[in-house]
């Protein structure tokens, strides 16, 4: 996922795909109709008005509507799957947390087959403990000795999609990667890291289908050649190698050139191949005989990304054979503090109260997923342009007794269109299993709705009318399963007071709610220190920073930050007892509202907010990072006391406009700032290092003033 250079906002709805002019129309499919002029005469000239259609009308204005045979014995290519991405930073951080029964409800809307989105492929980062967009995900592999295959939650998230079904497919991706790798990214160290993370998955019991390189940072040749050999020789032969998980198709034309890279390579996988009208691949790209993938595509709102969504799995194949299709992300199960919020097939970000929701985007992957499978055959002659506006895709199973199905999207379509189907070529004949999702609504009736079997006519064709500004799949597949299996609960926010202790957890856990932006915080055995004015622990279970050296980065967050904390919090304390490393700045962050990138000269990206930092030295600062992407220091000083690897209270107390800083008790700052009126908690430190560690995290209500 590519981070955006503008503050983050709601995506806004794209035009839906239309037929691109030029195009060529597949054979079989019936061409728009167009007036002819004949000047013999006004009462032929009358004739001719009444007989032909108004201009612009489509051939599914006309009895009959639009004929499409489905021929059975038809060639096309193999169709690789569906799938969504957990991935691109910390994306399905917050479902981990959720409780039951509602977390396992989202799981079965996720990847039970024949239930909800069905995904048939899942692509998860491979986290290297560094921000990769949304967030930052733990890496399996911190130091060239160190191997933990049970950190992060990727791991519990596929075993989790694998229970539901057991053919799922398994992509593992990169975004950065940590930075003890002599050689930078393109190494053998890097090649190592993998085949640890394959290693790793193999004790989880899985098997991982699909390996890409880097993503959205170019592609180095020799590189996926080494790593191909290494795979072979290591015993993960059985696992394609996809290049190289970037936007364009320049990738393919290097391996239409270099042999050597050609045949490492199993997938050519791009990003975003898809325009407001028009999906693309090359004639390159064609050529090749691999797989083409949109190893990242998507990025559709969850209630109102639906339409494009439709259309562009359909323009794919239509327009550039693309076969399989991946959507960025799985779900949105993040912070409304962090970029990109509502992109996904569901949203799921309020574990405490246990609501989510759902909305026609999942329903629209539900279409084609309930009723295929990776390794059916697309029919092309049954796959084109409709006249009316839209796009349909029909794929079989394999097999002596073959099933189909046909989905259509009317996305480019103004008014209803009838089309009909013929089976031929050993193809079954009964009727046809129909569902429909129309994409605009916000009526769950509307959403993946099964109609009526549409029955042979005496000739074989099937005949049915679609609405434009819908999605209706047309099957031989029986079953299918729409709606909601049970009532979320309501909405509502974090509850105050908070308080974290850290205590409950195992060694090296995530906390609960806790979501790491850079760097990885996780809990670990207080470490003691010199005394402060409150004492030092010495005891129990902290939240330590654990990345010592930065990572090879992806995007540009400075230094390690966690948030926690609900984004409608307004007047309220917070406190942490706070462990300052050597040479380093603790932090605790209030009113956290949002994320801003390109922020001053190294174009990081930062947090809105109110930060109160503490060096190693006693000096302090409170400071506001405002939309203007400008920080305003509003206080600072130096306290006694206070030195490294020593615990300080750090306090901030919103009421209002009214910002008071405290620290170690004594208040050393009392400001009006009205910048932010409400947001969440962040902890951070300025540099990389294992000493800094948190404790004792609170948050209470500060009574409104009347």
């Amino acid at each position: 996922m590519a981070t955006p250079t503008a503050p983050p906002a709601p995506r806004a709805r794209r035009a839906p795909l239309r037929r691109p002019h030029g195009l060529r129309r597949p054979r079989g499919q019936r061409r728009l109709p167009h007036r002819v002029a004949l000047v013999v005469g006004s009462a032929l000239l009358a004739c001719v008005a009444l007989l032909a259609p108004p201009p612009g009308a489509s051939a599914a204005t006309q009895p009959g509507g639009q004929q499409i045979t489905v021929d059975g014995n038809g060639t096309g290519r193999t169709f690789a799957g569906v799938g969504a991405i957990s991935g691109g930073g910390g994306t399905s951080r917050l479902l981990t947390d959720y409780p039951e029964p509602e977390r396992s409800q989202l799981l079965d809307y996720m990847f039970k087959p024949g239930y909800g989105a069905s995904l048939q492929i899942l692509k998860v980062e491979i986290g290297s403990d560094t921000n990769s967009s949304n967030g930052a995900e733990q890496s399996h592999m911190r130091t060239a000795t160190d191997v933990d295959c049970n950190r992060g939650y990727e791991w519990w998230l596929m075993e989790q999609a694998q229970k539901r079904n057991p053919d799922i497919q398994f992509y593992g991706l990169e975004w950065g990667a940590p930075g003890w790798f002599d050689g930078g990214f393109w190494s053998a160290d890097n090649i190592r890291y993998l085949t640890s993370w394959l290693g790793c998955a193999k004790q989880h019991g899985l098997h991982i289908d699909y390996l890409g390189g880097w993503n959205e940072k170019g592609w180095d040749a020799a590189w996926y050649e080494q790593l191909k050999s290494t795979l072979q020789h290591d015993g993960y032969g059985s696992v394609k190698v996809v290049a190289a998980d970037n936007a364009g198709w320049q990738v393919a034309t290097d391996m239409k050139n270099d042999p050597a890279f050609d045949a490492a390579t199993d997938v050519v996988g791009v990003h975003y191949p898809c325009t407001a009208v028009h999906c693309s691949s090359t004639p390159d790209a064609l050529s090749l005989g691999k797989p083409l993938f949109a190893s990242e595509s998507g990025w559709n709102n969850y209630l109102t990304g639906a339409d494009r969504l439709a259309a562009e799995m359909n323009h794919e194949y239509v327009d550039a054979r693309i076969t399989g299709f991946i959507n960025w992300p799985v779900a949105y199960a993040w912070y409304p503090t962090v970029q990109m919020q509502g992109s996904g097939l569901l949203k799921a970000n309020e574990p405490w109260s246990g609501a989510y929701q759902l909305g026609p985007t999942l329903w629209t992957v539900a279409q084609t997923a309930q009723f295929t499978h990776p390794g059916w055959q697309y029919i092309d002659s049954a796959s084109g342009y409709l006249d009316g506006g839209g796009t349909y895709v029909t794929l079989r199973s394999p097999g002596a007794h073959p099933s189909y199905t046909t989905v259509f999207e009317t996305t480019g379509a103004s008014a209803p269109q009838t089309v009909s189907l013929t089976p031929s070529g050993g193809l079954p004949r009964g009727a046809l299993h129909r569902w429909t999702t129309t994409l605009d609504s916000t009526d769950p009736a509307d959403w993946f709705a099964h109609g009526a079997d549409v029955p042979a006519a005496a000739g074989g064709a099937h005949t049915a009318t679609l609405q434009p500004g819908t999605v209706t799949t047309l099957t031989t597949v029986s079953g299918g399963k729409g709606g909601a299996a049970a009532k979320a609960p309501a909405s509502k926010p974090m509850p105050l007071p908070y308080r974290e202790d850290f205590n409950g957890y195992r060694d090296g856990a995530s906390a609960r709610y806790v979501s790491d932006m850079e760097g990885a915080f996780q809990v670990e055995p207080c470490q003691a220190g010199a005394q402060s004015a409150v004492g030092s622990r010495g005891r129990g279970k902290c939240l330590q920073q654990m990345i010592s050296r930065q990572p090879i980065q992806w995007a540009r967050v400075p230094s390690p930050l966690t948030l926690v904390g609900d984004a409608t919090w307004g007047d309220y304390t917070v406190s942490v007892k706070a462990r300052i490393g050597q040479g380093t700045t603790s932090t605790l962050m209030g009113r956290v509202a949002g994320q801003l990138n390109t922020v001053g000269t190294g174009r990081i990206t930062a947090w809105e907010g109110y930060s109160l930092k503490l060096a190693d030295s006693g000096s302090w600062s409170l400071e506001v990072l405002a939309p203007d992407r400008a920080t305003r220091v509003l206080a600072s000083g130096t306290v006694p006391g206070v030195s490294a690897d020593s615990w300080s209270r750090l306090q901030l107390t919103f009421a209002g406009a009214r910002i008071t800083a405290r620290i170690d008790g004594a208040a050393v700052a009392d400001v009006t700032d009205s910048t932010y009126a409400q947001g969440q908690v962040g902890l951070g430190t300025d540099t990389y290092g294992t000493a800094t560690q948190f404790d004792d995290l609170t948050a209470t209500a500060v009574p409104t003033a009347p």
